[in-house]
């Protein structure tokens, strides 16, 4: 991972959509941005799809991101949000996606357990861990929760990528790891 980065995390949504911008500097965070697209008083889906594609080429344009950090949809009960949502969240991945830049989903409850080390963390202890973590203060604490949750995503992903062990091979239990390292096993090993 580069010593120096500008990670865009973006939570989609079709009424609002909160967006954070952090650049990090070896092991230090700052926050560039945050804040929300309103979408609400959008009547026709297909423009606020249109409008959400145009806002995150414009933040692209502005702070020149490394790589896109986008909140999964979660499975609700809503058929039709759920599909709506997941409109939202593609047309931002296009967006990303046009200019080359990398994307990497992450659903909620990782987010959470990353920024707070709970996956159920409500969205108010997800965004004081963050002013805390970033140094934000109060006067520039978004009204919206959805900025600290666009927000959130960015400082997921840079937990998740500057982690020891980001990228490290993993197995899916003890089987997996015993049959991919025959000569840990405690009786096969060589002894000099």
């Amino acid at each position: 991972m580069a010593n120096e980065r500008i990670i865009l995390g973006i939570d989609p949504g079709t009424s609002i959509l909160g967006y954070g911008i952090i650049e990090v500097k070896g092991k230090q965070m700052k926050l560039l941005t945050m804040g929300v697209l309103r979408l609400d008083k959008i009547d026709d889906h297909h423009l606020k799809l249109q409008r959400i594609f145009e806002r995150v080429i414009e933040l692209m344009d502005s702070f020149h991101p490394d790589e896109l950090a986008i909140e999964a949809p979660f499975f609700g009960k809503n058929v039709q949000s759920m599909l709506k949502l997941g409109r939202a969240q593609g047309v931002a991945i296009a967006a990303a996606l046009s200019r080359k830049l990398p994307v990497v989903e992450y659903a909620p409850r990782k987010i959470k357990q990353s920024i707070t080390g709970s996956g159920s963390a409500s969205k108010e202890q997800v965004a004081a861990m963050l002013q805390r973590t970033l140094s934000i203060p109060d006067a520039d604490m978004p009204e919206k929760l959805d900025a600290t949750d666009g927000l959130a995503a960015a400082v997921c992903h840079y937990y998740q990528s500057s982690s020891p062990l980001a990228g490290a091979k993993t197995y899916g239990g003890w089987k997996s790891f015993l049959s991919a390292n025959p000569d840990r096993i405690g009786g096969n090993s060589k002894k000099s």
